[in-house]
């Protein structure tokens, strides 16, 4: 029973539409009512009627080393006491800005902000200015943020409710935008042929976690960089998600891909609202003031969320910590294929770093298509009976799961055997 979240969910819709600040929250692809967070500790969340859950949600990825660090609480605190917000420079975001220079291959330059959303929006622009056109190219179900121009066959919440579009987004804004098949290289080869001169950028998820985890194949995001670099397009790697989770210099160090831009986020912020966006010096010297692409922001680079980020970044880059944090992952997705194939059930579970699918279905997706093909009703029942059994996954058939540093062992059996007692009983799957 959850009384507490129940009634705090029917006070939120009062004042809140749906009654969640971010839609997926609102368990509604899912059903039921979503359980309100009171604290984190590690690789657990409490709720606010006191139920402990194993935590593969993780903020949807941010809490890398875990909830309520103590060196992130630490900076965190000693930032705070010297102020909030300045609206001014601070070596703190110098300090940042080398850290990712310095990881990402081809980033010599970039910039702040506070959000994913606000890092694609502002590569987008600066992509258009840099170029001169206007056209952009993404992928079906990848999801880049809500600006409008990227929320056509999106991911994330929008395909979660069955709307890979948005209402309020202008035709001819939504017109600027080509979509192409992900995974598909002879389509994204037809559609640079059709449009390749009016084309100012291709952006992608190199991992896509918005569709539930989909990875790219390397000939795909190869493809992609002989065709950017051929039509002078910048290629755009959203790294919001996939930053710092899928290798310690992101999926264009695992692939060994280097885009023109990259967009960050998520871990970078240790669980603040942080994001960056960077790359080529050439093209990043079209920003404003240097430039005419304008783009600002008053909290940008706030000195509490750069704490926050230099702690997280600090623990994660010390040795071995990648090591474990893979195997943790790699051990949670081998034992849900072993309980899975032992109880005969349609499921399989695929990892990249320390992100992870789940999938009604007998063999991980690699298209949008193969997504949709998944049994969500099955992956609906499933959800509620892990959660009721203390192991929170994300609520929707369609977004990717996480693991942190502090998953031991103990927590990853407990998983494993609370969904292998989950597949042993034909109607919760």
């Amino acid at each position: 029973m959850n009384p507490r979240s129940e009634a705090m969910f029917a006070r939120a819709q009062r004042s809140i539409p749906a009654g969640v600040n971010s839609p997926v929250r609102a368990f509604r692809a899912v059903g039921g009512s979503p359980r309100f967070i009171a604290r984190g500790m590690g690789p657990h969340v409490w709720d606010i009627d006191g139920h402990r859950y194993i935590d593969y949600v993780l903020s949807w990825g941010p809490m890398i080393v875990g909830h309520a660090h103590a060196e992130v609480l630490a900076a965190v605190g000693k930032a705070a006491s010297q102020g909030l917000s300045f609206g001014a420079p601070t070596e703190a975001e110098i300090l940042l800005v080398e850290r990712l220079c310095a990881v990402f291959p081809g980033m010599d330059m970039a910039r702040l902000v506070s959000s994913g959303t606000e890092a694609t929006m502002s590569a987008l622009r600066l992509a258009r200015g840099f170029s001169g056109r206007n056209k952009i190219i993404k992928f079906e179900g990848c999801y880049h943020g809500h600006a409008d121009s990227l929320l056509v066959k999106a991911g994330s919440g929008a395909l979660t409710f069955g709307q890979p579009s948005s209402s309020g987004v202008p035709p001819e804004t939504a017109g600027q935008t080509l979509v192409v098949p992900y995974n598909d290289t002879n389509a994204l080869a037809d559609a640079f042929k059709t449009a390749g001169s009016d084309i100012a950028a291709v952006i992608v998820e190199p991992v896509a976690g918005n569709m539930n985890l989909v990875a790219a194949t390397p000939e795909f995001l190869r493809a992609m960089r002989e065709l950017c670099t051929r039509a002078g397009a910048v290629l755009i790697f959203d790294e919001v998600m996939t930053g710092f989770r899928v290798h310690p210099g992101g999926a264009q160090a695992l692939y060994g891909i280097q885009p023109d831009l990259v967009t960050l986020g998520k871990v970078i912020g240790g669980g603040m609202p942080v994001g960056a966006f960077g790359g080529r010096a050439d093209i990043m010297r079209h920003i404003a003031p240097l430039g005419g692409v304008y783009q600002a922001g008053t909290l940008s680079g706030n000195p509490v969320a750069m704490a926050a980020g230099l702690a997280t970044l600090d623990i994660v880059q010390r040795p071995g910590f990648y090591e474990s944090l893979f195997k943790s992952t790699g051990q949670l997705v081998a034992g849900l294929n072993a309980a899975a194939k032992r109880r005969g059930v349609g499921f399989c579970a695929h990892a990249v770093g320390s992100m992870f699918g789940l999938y009604f279905r007998d063999a991980p997706p690699t298209s949008f298509a193969e997504i949709m093909s998944c049994d969500k009703e099955a992956f609906n029942r499933f959800f509620h009976a892990a959660l009721e059994a203390g192991v929170y996954f994300a609520p929707s058939a369609y977004e990717a799961g996480f693991v942190s540093g502090t998953h031991t062992t103990t927590e990853i059996e407990q998983t494993i055997a609370v969904c292998d007692a989950i597949f042993a009983q034909p109607r919760a799957t």
